[in-house]
């Protein structure tokens, strides 16, 4: 069975919380969870959406529904950073993830699954880190890391942890440590580390236009030629302000489902890339929308907005602090010039909590 819970307000329609699903794999009957069954600390808000559904309850005697521990089911929360939604899972008591990538895909399946662009691992730590975080996405690979995921990563963290206030995180990831802190607004700030700007280190095969560096490099797509700026964040970013055709992208006119995987596999980017299609709307105001590797489009991409203001400085184009508008929402992006590191501003919000037969 899957149980689901509106734990939040929303304002998106409420049917995409009940979604439709015959795989018999994940075949749920749909139950409805009151907040003070499974938060700790549940505090009354009215909704500003509701879901009348005549269904049976759950068995709730347990105080919080992520301890449940039944092996045969996978209990999780789904969050979301701007629209880019994620399923949160306890794995800190195995070494590897309780579901294969097989399994993931069927779940982040919009149609047939939960729906969601990844599932994310909250593992025990290691190397000195308080937690690992390892990552599926909806096509069954596996990231080095995810921005608006590991800002989803801190929120989950701190409700298991049942804890308040200001409270700052030493994550390991697949790109090395990032340190998410929660604020006392509720949006997390994010240490996204310094940006890896060698090309043979982010990696692509595109020649350096500068000292290792690839900006504003040609790269041929189907014949066009388009303006690159090559970025990792951990992870691979192609980031374009324009193309030969257009000098200046009105990134609202991209076909993004058709050029996005051409970009994705093209053959300079042995690691395929996450690409961000970018307008300029002042040195302080930048628009994208994103193809992301192995999630398609988005609404939103964290480490591809820090990699766009990188970009953006790199070009000239814009200051070192930024608003990235995304589809899903606005990121606060500061690319600081003392220590070279990268500061990403966000919220992450709880959508509903679930179980899932295994």
């Amino acid at each position: 069975m899957v149980a689901y819970s509106n734990s939040l307000p929303y304002s998106i329609t409420s049917s995409r919380f009940l979604p439709s699903i015959s795989s018999p794999r994940l075949n749920p009957r749909l139950y409805v969870l009151q907040p003070s069954h499974f938060l700790r600390n549940a505090c009354p808000r009215p909704p500003s959406a509701s879901i009348s559904i005549d269904a049976p309850r759950m068995d709730l005697s347990q105080p919080f529904f992520l301890d449940r521990k039944e092996s045969s089911f996978l209990h999780f929360a789904k969050y979301h950073g701007l629209g880019n939604d994620f399923i949160l899972v306890d794995n800190r008591n195995s070494k590897e993830p309780r579901i294969t990538p097989e399994q993931a895909m069927k779940l982040c399946n919009r149609n047939f699954g939960v729906g969601a662009d990844g599932v994310i691992f909250l593992m025990s730590g290691k190397n000195g880190a308080d937690y690992s975080m390892r990552i599926f996405n909806s096509d069954g690979s596996e990231p080095e890391m995810c921005g608006n995921g590991i800002r989803c990563f801190a929120r989950f963290i701190s409700e298991l942890e049942n804890l308040h206030g200001i409270q700052r995180f030493k994550i390991h990831t697949g790109a090395g440590l990032i340190i998410p802190e929660i604020q006392t607004d509720g949006k997390v700030k994010v240490d996204m580390g310094q940006p890896i700007l060698l090309a043979s280190k982010i990696p692509t095969k595109l020649p350096a236009t500068c000292k290792g560096v690839v900006v504003k490099a040609e790269l041929l797509v189907d014949g066009l030629g388009w303006n690159v700026t090559c970025v990792s964040m951990g992870n691979p970013h192609c980031v374009t302000f324009s193309s030969k055709q257009h000098q200046a992208l009105q990134v609202d006119e991209i076909k993004l489902e058709e050029v996005g995987p051409k970009f994705e596999h093209h053959e300079m980017f042995p690691s395929r890339t996450n690409t961000e299609f970018v307008q300029v709307l002042s040195r302080t105001h930048l628009k994208m929308r994103v193809w992301e590797r192995g999630a398609g489009a988005t609404l939103a991409c964290g480490t591809g907005a820090c990699a766009v203001v990188v970009a953006a400085v790199l070009e000239g184009l814009a200051e070192r602090t930024c608003t990235v508008d995304l589809p899903g929402g606005p990121l606060e992006i500061e690319w600081r010039e003392q220590d070279d590191h990268v500061y990403m501003t966000g919220p992450a919000e709880a959508v509903f909590y679930g179980s899932v037969p295994l």
